[in-house]
């Protein structure tokens, strides 16, 4: 029982390249520890809680996710949107609030998170798109790329496609859509010219299971994988090695879809 009865329901934006994820950790920078040190800030205390809607991982960054605070005393929390804003540093934003209910749950009315992977394939990549892309130099099998794109979609035994935990036994998870696309987001001299991203939506995502879909799409892009290789490792992931995942630097959390 939240013995808290004031919530207030944040969206939140950040950028992860400086923090070790969302989940605090012990003597490392994460997102909810800086967020946390900048509530007690501005509220002059310590008595709340919070919880965010995903726990991204160390690198990864967030156009729209949310975070749920809870209070012992009702506050206007509209009017201290822009004093918190003002106290997070400039790579973590507070989008809006709205005060919910505190019987409100927040992990279970997520109903679909979309993410996206960017990449490029260019001979000239400057350092600076390093913080949002991963440069791929090798002339790839896109219809083979697409073709594993489709073959994600539907519930599927992701276990070869994550990190898997001791503490874990359901590994199924429901992607509704996957497909790679062209980016317009990033323009500039630092930019390439052609940048592509992997968007995939699904109903929930396992431990790393984003980064390895994507290091497999580029294996099979590569012609270092058949694209049947997905199906089978659906049905027998101890049969063949671990993916690595692809670098957290290209991945974006780009919405997430609330049933409130």
């Amino acid at each position: 029982m939240q013995s808290r009865p004031h919530s207030y329901l944040f969206s939140i934006s950040y950028f992860g390249a400086r923090y070790k994820g969302w989940a605090p950790q012990p003597n490392q920078p994460t997102v909810q520890r800086r967020l946390e040190r900048v509530i007690r800030h501005v509220l002059g205390h310590e008595d709340f809680s919070l919880i965010g809607s995903s726990r991204t991982d160390s690198g990864v960054s967030c156009v729209r996710g949310y975070v749920q605070i809870f209070l012992r005393e009702k506050v206007e929390m509209n009017s201290l949107l822009p004093e918190l804003n003002e106290h997070l540093p400039q790579d973590i934003q507070l989008n809006s609030v709205q005060e919910v209910a505190t019987n409100f749950n927040l992990i279970q009315s997520v109903k679909q998170k979309t993410y996206r992977y960017y990449f490029s394939i260019s001979d000239f990549f400057h350092p600076f798109a390093s913080a949002f892309i991963v440069n791929i130099k090798e002339d790839l099998n896109w219809e083979g790329m697409r073709k594993a794109c489709q073959l994600f979609v539907g519930k599927h035994n992701f276990k070869g496609f994550c990190r898997p935990s001791e503490n874990k036994s359901d590994y199924f998870r429901e992607v509704l859509s996957a497909d790679i696309l062209s980016s317009n987001e990033f323009l500039g001299q630092f930019f390439p010219e052609k940048i592509f991203y992997l968007e995939i939506t699904g109903t929930g995502f396992l431990h790393h299971q984003v980064r390895m879909m994507m290091s497999a799409i580029w294996q099979i892009g590569k012609r270092g994988m058949e694209v049947s290789e997905i199906l089978q490792r659906f049905e027998s992931p101890e049969m063949f090695e671990k993916l690595p995942p692809a670098p957290a630097n290209g991945l974006v959390l780009w919405e997430t879809v609330l049933g409130i």
